[in-house]
């Protein structure tokens, strides 16, 4: 926490919070040292939020990168982005992956096409932070995001999550899985799929460590999950065929080990190409997870990234995750303030439980392992 902060912590809560619900500025109490906009950690920091909101429309771009719009209401978000403020979003290899943003920041950066902003599996983002690649930046609801969803420093903060569930073309099977332990049977031979390579990508990371939990691992222990897709390659129904929406209008994925809100999604996108499309999540290896954002700290477009997530994290950016069955963050206290939309809200998939999350100190063993046995159990 710098200096500034410090000093008046009290008044930056208070004039972020009104200026994130548009309720115009408050009096702040004593001084504030503003800086620019790639060194600000607080839109306080850059002169508020009135500030903020100009140096981004100034710089009038933001580089994204791994956004497909179908994903998580990105589609609306980048929309409701661009009129509300007229800053032009551009999207970097939409069809990438966690860990090709990564590579992506360090790979172009001090150059303009760099990207401003990440969204990322939070196991990913650890690993950016721990690399020094992240700039640290408290959005106007930072105190409310739960602390397991976040880091202390601020260098990245979950927005959205779900739950690992199965999606099934029930047009073309009649029984669908509904189990990890039933996707192991040769009437789903070559049918399984999953969301890119778990050594690189969120969706299939989480897959393989909802299997681990299937089959007798657990957070401390993913090596059952890499030996449940590496035996579901060996009896041969392990699908490596992207599950896109096209993909499984033509059959090429009849079942898809993928994010409940993807996999919801596809309900929507197939009702018309005459696919039905069943969604469960299933009951033997229940994993949640939520994705993260993150600033890169050498961003071409600094105030546009900040002021970014200031959207992602409002409210307005929140409710637009539900549109696309995602979970926003900040669901149970929107609830409680009365700026979520219930209707959206009540769709959702009910989920018996309390969900718990890994540590970070278990992510990173998970990925460690993910990296170290993966290609030898699976292969590519």
């Amino acid at each position: 926490m710098t200096a500034h902060r410090r000093v008046c912590a009290g008044a930056l809560l208070c004039c972020l919070g009104l200026a994130a619900f548009g309720l115009g500025a408050c009096q702040e109490e004593g001084p504030t040292r503003t800086v620019e906009p790639s060194r600000a950690d607080s839109a306080a920091a850059a002169g508020g939020m009135a500030a903020l909101v100009k140096a981004a429309k100034k710089e009038g771009r933001l580089n994204t990168i791994a956004l497909p719009r179908q994903w998580a209401s990105y589609g609306a978000l980048i929309d409701g982005f661009e009129k509300k403020y007229g800053i032009k979003v551009v999207i970097d290899n939409p069809y990438g992956h966690s860990q090709q943003e990564i590579d992506a920041v360090k790979r172009y950066r001090g150059r303009q096409r760099a990207p401003d902003a990440l969204d990322v599996g939070d196991s990913f983002a650890q690993s950016a932070a721990r690399q020094k690649l992240l700039a640290p930046y408290r959005v106007a609801q930072f105190d409310q995001i739960p602390p397991e969803q976040k880091d202390a420093s601020a260098r990245w903060y979950n927005n959205y999550g779900g739950y690992v569930s199965i999606g099934c073309d029930a047009t073309r099977l009649r029984t669908c899985p509904e189990s990890f332990a039933d996707l192991l049977q040769p009437r789903y031979k070559g049918m399984v799929a999953i969301h890119g390579d778990p050594t690189i990508a969120g969706s299939a990371f989480a897959a393989v460590y909802a299997a681990a939990l299937a089959n007798g691992g657990s957070f401390d222990d993913i090596q059952p999950g890499i030996d449940f897709f590496a035996r579901l390659d060996k009896v041969g129904n392990y699908n490596r065929t992207e599950p896109n929406p096209a993909a499984i209008a033509k059959g090429r994925t009849p079942i898809s080990i993928e994010w409940d809100y993807l996999n919801l999604e596809h309900v929507d996108q197939l009702r018309r190409t005459g696919v039905s499309w069943k969604v469960s999540i299933p009951f033997d290896g229940s994993f949640s997870q939520y994705y993260a954002q993150a600033i890169n700290k050498d961003a071409p477009h600094p105030a546009a990234a900040r002021l970014w997530e200031e959207y992602l994290f409002s409210p307005e950016g929140q409710n637009l995750r539900l549109v696309a069955y995602a979970r926003p963050v900040l669901m149970d206290v929107m609830a409680k303030n009365g700026t979520l939309d219930k209707a959206l809200a009540a769709r959702l998939p009910t989920v018996e439980g309390t969900p718990q999350f890994p540590t970070a100190a278990q992510l990173n063993k998970a990925l460690h392992t993910m990296d170290e046995n993966w290609a030898k159990a699976v292969g590519g």
